[in-house]
């Protein structure tokens, strides 16, 4: 598989829901603004989005794909009615246990809305309650997300990546058609219809999803719940997975309820918007590649492929690091005029949006670690390892809490991102050191000669852009359009530089450029 060819299509549509993403966030700072709405806004979107990214997306996939990958057997599909037959024992534990955990999360919304916020620090009773009654219309979210989740499993396992790349667009799609059709001059009512539709866009994804595995000759029955030995397998491999693969959303949990509760209202929305540009990058780089390489190492090792497995995760970090460098430079340096352009009209002022560069700039420090998790995870879940990233993550999580704790008042709305990208270079390095350590991972020489040239350049960059800041700053404060056009000239300035930069101190080459064009013929 050219590992490039298929970054490029799941990391096309990515982007593609990145930015209908930053159009949802910009129309609802707009009419929703950073208080209280949208911060209780925040909170009911957080916990399903916690639970998806611990158990759904992340955990699910590393256990699943794998196993489902050794069932189908060979690229021909042979095999493939086996795996079919572990997707429905898999689906007949993993939807009761779904159904239970919803209706389990409505009956305790009020005590879980207050566990992620202290009840935050200056809200009213009826305040709370409203917050309470957020999260209740965005908990069925996680039951059908999870269940897109292991559609999305089978169709990545046979190499139809796209398709699930393709359903947070649905997401999006339906928040922004919310926010147009149903806004009000009241936040509290526009933040309502939100997350009603959180939910309905769950239910959109699992029939885009349900309609993708038919047409793929994939159909699932319903059965009893079947506890066999693959089941069981399943089970224990998901569970350390789930600290695992979400050690970044637990600190973002983390972070969020601490703000909510010792922070100014609006810091929850501050930490929340820096949070959705930091995701960009993330989006399109980390969970592109995290979704090719692990049904693509699995396969080569499956198969005692040892050295092109090797290959394949050299690769990725290479891609990984040309990409992620230039991009955390360029939100670190030209935060301000970023969030201005996006999201700084209407109920967003001033201050929100320097507030909001601050706690982008702070989360950026960590872009590169966030990504290179994504990057080396499945160097062990392809080994059914999901253990050793789940005690990973874990220590994670406590540097995260203790940095919050010491960071959170000094560096108020800063602290909490900045606590999250350290942790997240804590969890990267052990990661990356026990691989090592175990010889299953060992950078090329490839690797080795390209990766300090892509800091020097992504570097340059930012000198030249930390001048052109000041050239767009009076155009990212007018109309809309201009603004839009301001950032892309930004933006389009930052890549050129960069490239240039890696063309004349040899991060990459003019044959390397023609040789990625024929591959992807």
């Amino acid at each position: 598989m050219n590992l490039a060819k298929a970054l490029g299509s799941v990391g096309g549509l990515t982007l593609a829901s990145r930015i209908l993403g930053l159009v949802r966030d910009s129309l609802f700072a707009r009419y929703v603004g950073a208080g209280f709405a949208s911060d209780a806004y925040q909170i009911a979107f957080r916990l399903p989005n916690m639970f998806r990214a611990l158990f759904a997306e992340g955990a699910f996939s590393a256990a699943f794909i794998p196993m489902f990958n050794k069932k189908v057997g060979d690229k021909d599909g042979r095999g493939l009615s086996d795996g079919i037959a572990f997707a429905e024992d898999a689906l007949s534990v993993l939807l009761p246990v779904l159904i239970g955990m919803t209706v389990l999360l409505e009956l305790a919304a009020w005590p879980a809305t207050w566990l992620l916020t202290g009840g935050f620090r200056e809200a009213t009773s009826e305040q709370f309650d409203f917050a309470v009654g957020l999260a209740r219309l965005t908990f069925p979210y996680l039951l059908l997300i999870s269940l897109v989740s292991l559609l999305g499993g089978i169709l990545n396992s046979l190499h139809r990546f796209w398709i699930a790349a393709a359903a947070p667009i649905l997401l999006n799609a339906t928040l922004i058609a919310a926010l147009l059709l149903f806004h009000d001059h009241e936040p509290l009512f526009t933040a309502r219809n939100q997350a009603i539709a959180v939910t309905v866009s769950g239910a959109l994804q699992l029939l885009w999803l349900w309609a993708a595995c038919r047409r793929a000759g994939v159909h699932l029955r319903l059965k009893r719940p079947t506890l066999n030995p693959d089941v069981r397998r399943l089970v224990k491999l998901i569970l350390p997975a789930a600290a695992g693969a979400g050690a970044v959303q637990i600190n973002l949990v983390i972070s969020t309820a601490l703000a909510a509760k010792l922070l100014p209202t609006g810091s929850v929305s501050y930490i929340y918007y820096a949070d959705r540009l930091n995701q960009l990058p993330l989006g399109l780089i980390g969970i592109g590649l995290g979704t090719v390489l692990l049904p693509t190492i699995s396969r080569h090792l499956g198969r005692g492929e040892e050295a092109e497995a090797m290959a394949t995760q050299n690769r990725g970090m290479e891609l990984a690091l040309f990409l992620t460098l230039p991009a955390t430079v360029a939100l670190i340096v030209c935060g301000v005029p970023i969030v201005a352009a996006l999201f700084q009209y209407g109920k967003f002022t001033d201050a929100a949006g320097l507030y909001t560069a601050q706690a982008l700039a702070a989360f950026s420090v960590g872009l590169p670690a966030y990504i290179l998790v994504k990057v080396l995870t499945p160097g062990f879940y392809a080994r059914s390892d999901t253990r050793t990233p789940m005690r990973f993550a874990t220590i994670a999580i406590v540097v995260n809490l203790v940095l919050n704790l010491a960071l959170i008042v000094p560096l108020r709305h800063m602290g909490p991102p900045l606590a999250t990208a350290l942790a997240s270079c804590v969890n990267v390095t052990l990661l990356y050191r026990t691989l090592r350590r175990r010889g299953q991972f060992v950078p090329d020489a490839q690797l080795k000669r390209r990766a300090w040239r892509l800091l020097v350049a992504a570097l340059a960059m930012g000198v030249v852009m930390y001048f052109v800041n000041d050239l767009v700053q009076p155009y990212v404060a007018g109309p809309a359009l201009t603004r839009w056009l301001a950032m892309l000239v930004l933006v389009a300035t930052g890549g050129f530089v960069y490239a240039v930069a890696c063309f004349l101190i040899g991060a990459v080459r003019i044959a390397d450029i023609k040789l990625l064009v024929r591959r992807a013929r």
